[in-house]
């Protein structure tokens, strides 16, 4: 018989993602809150252990813990609870282990493990490669994806990267900002990529060091080794604007090593003849 546990006065995390745009890159926000005074319901195929002394709840075998519309599946769920003053009982950890899914109306988020202390407001999903999946976008990252909800910041950490229809956006990191817009919702507003950075649409790909992506302008600021591709043409520079909406790029140059002066942009562009040999040397490569 499954067995069956409620929990009361308790929180869980909530995680929601909602469209901004369908013409801005990445167009999701992450958002996790709390549901009030709802209760945990938590179910197990192979029961649940209450482990008075540890002040732990252990669900094994074919887990969920469900708040409101917020569901959370794993092999095994702990929930670790102190006791009230007044009475009752107050959740400030719970964990999920081996097959891990968040399950919301818009998203669904896949791990190994998952930690969301509630106390410090954090969630770090982690374990073989992370995905957060909606019904237009998809983040992913090799070592974790964090959430923080004070600070309304998200982190994806190893390999990571947003995806949205043809544009990709990969670093080593990326980190989200979200805000309020003025339906009240929590919406991402900018991007940051650290190490290793790519950007690519069906037509430009560029590379850099870093990069900011402002998500209502739609420009992609990169700094640093900057190479922006095209069609076999290639510009080289310290910074560049990259707008993925109009798909123009502008580089710049920057102060050269000894300060006296300005490092130039420089460029090389493929006459037509070239632009074919090398689409034939690619198709051969293929």
């Amino acid at each position: 018989m499954r067995a069956y546990v409620r929990a009361v006065s308790s929180t869980l995390l909530w995680l929601s993602v909602t469209a901004i745009s369908d013409t801005s890159a990445w167009s999701q926000s992450l958002n996790f809150a709390t549901s009030g005074d709802l209760p945990i319901e938590v179910f197990a195929d192979n029961g649940i252990e209450w482990q008075q002394d540890s002040m732990v709840f252990i669900a094994q075998g074919n887990a969920r813990a469900v708040r409101a519309d917020v569901t959370v599946f794993a092999d095994e769920l702990r929930a670790y609870y102190r006791e009230l003053a007044g009475g009752g009982t107050d959740i400030w950890r719970l964990d999920a282990m081996g097959t891990v899914r968040i399950k919301t109306p818009e998203s669904n988020t896949y791990g190994e493990k998952a930690v969301y202390n509630v106390d410090k407001a954090v969630l770090v999903v982690s374990g073989g490669k992370v995905r957060l999946v909606t019904s237009t976008d998809t983040i992913t990252a090799d070592r974790q994806l964090e959430y923080w909800e004070e600070k309304q910041m998200a982190v994806a950490r190893g390999s990571a990267q947003a995806l949205h229809e043809e544009k990709k956006l990969n670093a080593e990191v990326l980190v989200a900002y979200f805000r309020k817009d003025k339906d009240g919702k929590s919406t991402i507003h900018r991007i940051e990529a650290f190490n290793k950075v790519k950007v690519e649409t069906p037509k430009d790909t560029a590379l850099s060091d870093r990069g900011v992506y402002n998500v209502n302008s739609g420009i992609a600021t990169l700094v640093g080794s900057v190479k922006v591709l095209r069609d076999g043409n290639v510009i080289n520079g310290c910074s560049a604007d990259v707008n993925l909406n109009s798909g123009v790029s502008r580089m710049h140059s920057c102060q050269n090593a000894s300060g006296s002066g300005k490092t130039r942009a420089q460029g090389v562009l493929l006459p037509r003849r070239g632009k074919d040999a090398l689409r034939k040397k690619n198709s051969k490569a293929k």
